[in-house]
This record gives structure tokens, sequence and C-alpha cells, in this order.
């Protein structure tokens, strides 16, 4: 049966999707790694929470590696992705980074007690999949060590891989499926039982955590067109999903325009198409335990 979290999404059908994404994202996720694990000290326990495939899990590695070691823990409530982060985290940190895996669900239980208390935690995109998003953030407040950092990747700019005009249906269909996805985020929310509304910014979020020393960077992911085929196979990756989320949303017109852009058969197919591109830019809250 498929493992359905609190937004009802089936996570483990994306992982070969989250892989090709994670591939695409590594130069830039190494750079943000180095950044946060820097000012660490020596030996430091990390946290990735909503670890996913390991997009993240591999560039901490990497960096506790270059730092010295430590440990990293992997924290996921979807069995396939948590095996998956733990094979390729342990594959690039092999005899200096121990790597400890935990199968928990962040709004229903506690994994954070698992090490203790931890210098970094990294929680990208997963703190708004909560039902609770501010009584998450301050759980992984209180599991830092005093002088830890909390970081929370959340929000940026709206991800952009299709030109405006595709020739196919009528120009503008990236903005659309862009406004039916934030339709569809807020449904998704509302569905969630127990859900409630975060309405303040992340790092007024961070303050009612207690956390101080707030600040935010944002790094840029930048594949740009004629682009690998690796950028196209995960382009179609990305506009299956928007199809599927976004569908009740879009005009029967559009519909029919993502139908031919995802026909392998058609000559409008995304992933043979030269003029897709990957550019989005991302957005890291950081705040400090006093």
């Amino acid at each position: 049966m498929p493992h359905h979290t609190h937004d009802g999404i089936d996570w483990s059908s994306r992982l070969s999707g989250m892989r090709r994404y994670g591939a695409l994202q590594a130069e830039a996720l190494s750079a943000v790694a180095r950044r946060l694990v820097a000012p660490l000290p020596d030996s430091p326990v990390v946290m990735d929470v909503g670890c996913g495939a390991g997009s993240m899990s591999v560039p901490l590695v990497a960096a506790l590696r270059d730092h010295g070691g430590g440990v990293l823990v992997l924290v996921d409530a979807t069995p396939e992705l948590l095996d998956a982060a733990c094979a390729a985290a342990r594959t690039e940190g092999e005899g200096v980074v121990s790597v400890k895996p935990v199968l928990a669900d962040l709004a229903a239980e506690d994994p954070l007690s698992f090490t203790g208390p931890v210098e970094l935690i990294w929680a990208s995109r997963v703190i708004h999949h909560l039902p609770d998003q501010l009584r998450g953030v301050r759980r992984l407040a209180s599991a830092l060590a005093p002088g830890g950092w909390l970081a929370l990747a959340e929000g940026g700019l709206e991800t952009r891989f299709l030109p405006w005009d595709l020739g196919v249906g009528d120009p503008g269909l990236p903005d659309r499926m862009a406004a039916a996805r934030a339709e569809w985020f807020v449904s998704m929310r509302e569905n969630m039982a127990g859900s409630v509304r975060l309405p303040v910014g992340w790092n007024v979020a961070l303050a009612d955590a207690g956390l101080g020393d707030i600040g935010s960077f944002s790094f840029v992911v930048d594949h740009p067109a004629p682009a690998k085929q690796q950028v196209r196979d995960w382009a179609v990756d990305r506009l299956t999903w928007l199809a599927e989320i976004t569908g009740p949303y879009l005009h029967p017109a559009d519909r029919d325009a993502l139908r031919r852009l995802l026909n392998p058969a058609d000559s409008e197919y995304v992933g043979a198409r030269e003029d897709v591109f990957l550019l989005e830019t991302d957005t890291v809250h950081v705040g400090r335990r006093r």
C-alpha cells in the first residue's frame, strides 16, 4: 500500500523524480551545506529533517567530512525515501561521518531525542506540509543545542522551466499553472486534518520559536536552455506533477495543451524540446538558539 503523509501525497512514488531533481540542485546545495556547516564546532551533530531522497543529505555529509567529521541524522516519514537518502549519504561519508536514519513523523512523534542536542537542523520544504507549522518550528528549535542553528528552506521565487508561449494552446500557460498550483496548495492545507494557519513570515515564526540571530539568504539553481537531457527529463516529471494537481483548476483548453506536452509521440513533447530550462531561487531562513 502507498505510504501517505498528512498532505495526502504518496511521496514514495516520486522517488526517481526527486533523485533527478536533487542531481540538478547538487552544486547549489553543496555551497549551502558548506556555508551552514562552517561555523559549527568540531564533530557536530547535524539533522536533515524531511530528508526525502537525500538531495541535501549528500552535500551535508560532504561538508561534514571536510569539517573533520561528525554525525548526520536523517529523519523522514516515508521508509523508501529514508532508505534511499541513507544509502547515498553513507556512500559519501564512509569512515568519516556517522549516518543515522530515523523513521518518524515530525507532527506526531518526537524523533529529535534520538541524538540529544543538535548543532544544525536543516528542514527543506517540510514544515509547510505539517498541520501545525509553528508547532513544527518550535519542536525543531527545542532540539537545538545552545548556539545551534535551525535552517528552514521555505519560499523563494516560482520555479520556471518553460517559455511563456509554448506554441500549444494559449500563451501564458506557465503563469496559469502557477496560479492553479497556489489554489491547490490552499486546498491541500485546508483539507489536512488539524491544519492551523501560519499567517506570518518565516522570520517571525523563528522568533516566535525563541530563536535569535535571525536572517535569510537565497540560492539559485540555473540550467539555461538548451539544457541537457537530464533537465528535460526533470521537466517531464515536473509537468506531470503540475498537470495532476492543477487539472481541476485549469481551463479544458489548458488541460488539452498539457496532454500534448506530455505525449512522447507529439511534436511538442516537453522531453524533446530545446527551449526547456530550469531556473529557481530558494530562500533559507536561519535562527540560532540562545
